[in-house]
C-alpha cells in the first residue's frame, strides 16, 4: 500500500542500500554534499503526530532531515517539535504569513517573526520554506520582495538558495511522485529537462525501482507532507479522497491562471505595439 509508514521504510532502506547519504537542508547548504546525497525535507501543515512517526523511522534507519512546521492554532504543537528537535533532525518555519495576512505585508512581517520565535523558543531555527497556498491569490515568496529574511537571522530558504541544475527534485505534493502537474507554486522550471531525461515517477514504487536499477541522479531533495502517510486505513483513505478533490480543483486553478497569464501576455503584447 502506497503513502504508507511501511512503503515510507522500504524507500529509505532501498536508498540507503545505494548508498545514499540523507542530510539537512542547512548541511547540504553549507557543506554542498557529495555524490549520492539526499537532502530530506519535510512540509509539515498538520498531524504533527505523523511528523513524529516520520522522525522515529528515520532515527532508527539513522537518517536527518528538516522539518518545516506551519504554525495553526488547531495543529501547532510544541512537545512534537521538541521530540523531532531531540532526534537530532533540523526544525525550520513552513511560513504562510502573506496568504495568512491576504496580502497586508506589515502584518505579514510581524506575525512570521513572532512564530520564528515561538519556534525558537525550542530549538535555533536556521531556514525556512514558503507554503504554496494554492486556494490563496498571494505567493508567500512574494514577502522577501519587501523584506530580507537574513535580516531575522534566517541562512537560506529552499526556492531561493537551492541550485535545481545541480539538485534532482522529488515532492509528494498531490499524494503522487509526479503532483508538479496540478501544483500551482510546489514547482521549479528544470521539471521540463528531467521530463526529457526520463526521470518522472508516479508511485514510491516507481522510485524504489529506479533506485535498485541505479537510474536516479546522484543529488536528490525529497519533500515529504507527512498529513499524507499512514498505516490505519481510514485516515489513509480520507487523504486519498481529500486530496483526489484537491487535484481536481487545483488543475482547475491551473487551467484558469493559465488563460490569464495568456489573455494579460496578449494584452500586452497588442499594447506595445
Amino acid at each position: 500500500m502506497d503513502f504508507s509508514f511501511i512503503k515510507l521504510t522500504e524507500l529509505y532502506k532501498a536508498l540507503l542500500n545505494k548508498g545514499f547519504c540523507f542530510i539537512t537542508l542547512d548541511k547540504y547548504l553549507s557543506e554542498a554534499g557529495g555524490l549520492n546525497t539526499i537532502v530530506l525535507r519535510h512540509d509539515v501543515e498538520k498531524r504533527y503526530d505523523n511528523a513524529l512517526k516520520f522522525a522515529q523511522i528515520q532515527n532508527e534507519l539513522g537518517i536527518k532531515g528538516t522539518y518545516y512546521f506551519r504554525i495553526l492554532k488547531n495543529s501547532y504543537n510544541p512537545d512534537i517539535v521538541k521530540k523531532i528537535a531531540d532526534l537530532g533532525h533540523e526544525i525550520g518555519y513552513h511560513y504562510d504569513d502573506l496568504t495568512f495576512c491576504k496580502g497586508n505585508f506589515e502584518e505579514a512581517i510581524e506575525r512570521f517573526e513572532r512564530n520564528l520565535n515561538r519556534l525558537r523558543s525550542i530549538t535555533k531555527v536556521k531556514t525556512i520554506c514558503m507554503d504554496g497556498s494554492p486556494r490563496s491569490k498571494y505567493d508567500n515568496k512574494d514577502l522577501w520582495k519587501k523584506y530580507d529574511y537574513k535580516a531575522f537571522g534566517i541562512e537560506s530558504e529552499p526556492y531561493f538558495n537551492i541550485n535545481f541544475d545541480e539538485l534532482f527534485y522529488l515532492t509528494d505534493t498531490g499524494r503522487r511522485w509526479d503532483g508538479w502537474k496540478t501544483s500551482l507554486r510546489d514547482k521549479v522550471p528544470q521539471q521540463e529537462k528531467w521530463i526529457k531525461e526520463g526521470l518522472v515517477f508516479h508511485s514510491t514504487d516507481d522510485i524504489i525501482l529506479a533506485a535498485n536499477e541505479g537510474r536516479l541522479p546522484d543529488k536528490i531533495m525529497f519533500t515529504f507532507h507527512p498529513q499524507r502517510w499512514n498505516d490505519k486505513p481510514l485516515p489513509w483513505i480520507n487523504e486519498l479522497v481529500l486530496q483526489n478533490v484537491k487535484n481536481v480543483a487545483k488543475r482547475f486553478l491551473v487551467k484558469v491562471r493559465s488563460q490569464r497569464n495568456t489573455e494579460y501576455n496578449l494584452t500586452v503584447g497588442h499594447s506595445e505595439k
